[in-house]
């Protein structure tokens, strides 16, 4: 039987989830993990440790990284990886980056072309959609509400709403400009797909 968390005093909030705390859930649940299945479930157990107010941060904190990871070189390496990239791909491939952990995310941010060390072999689509709604899963879960209804979204607002489209420095048909920001990804993968 699942407890139920007590919100009848919860306000709305734009305070995010420590940084460390929110990495070291993502690294816990990749180390008990095998496959993207197991690694939502083990998060699920995770978040529901946490109180309302941080599983509120957590989306947030994963709302704000998906914010900052939403750059025209990122989005190269998403449609490199995945043989092609829309809008909704790019978003849950971020997600799938986010799930990669600290190390990955940051040095990702800095160079794109860093994911070639995350390649797996036989594997054709990097995206991890379910992670962007497992913290309102789990909240919905333990209230019978939506977290999105308790998001403060006047004061937090690195949302996708707020999204600022980046200018592009590639283009799908260019293979040069493609090569030039992900040179590894390129060589590893667009060659194959072509």
């Amino acid at each position: 039987m699942i407890t139920k968390l007590d919100i009848s005093k919860l306000e709305r909030s734009s305070t995010m989830l420590d940084e460390d705390k929110f990495w070291d859930i993502i690294h816990e649940s990749i180390e008990k993990s095998t496959n993207q299945k197991q690694q939502k479930n083990y998060l699920k157990r995770l978040l529901f440790k946490l109180s309302a107010i941080e599983l509120i941060g957590f989306r947030l904190r994963t709302d704000k990284f998906l914010f900052d990871s939403y750059t025209s070189e990122i989005w190269c390496a998403g449609y490199l990886m995945n043989g092609g990239c829309g809008d909704d791909g790019f978003e849950y491939f971020r997600c799938w980056l986010i799930s990669r952990g600290k190390k990955t995310y940051y040095e990702t941010l800095r160079n794109p072309d860093y994911l070639v060390k995350e390649l797996i072999e036989g594997e054709i689509e990097y995206e991890f959609e379910s992670f962007w709604y497992v913290a309102n899963d789990v909240f919905e879960d333990r209230t019978q509400k939506n977290l999105y209804d308790y998001r403060d979204l006047d004061k937090f607002k690195t949302v996708e709403a707020n999204y600022i489209v980046p200018e592009f420095t590639w283009e799908e048909d260019d293979n040069d400009s493609m090569r030039k920001i992900c040179p590894q990804l390129f060589e590893r993968l667009w060659d194959e797909k072509k």
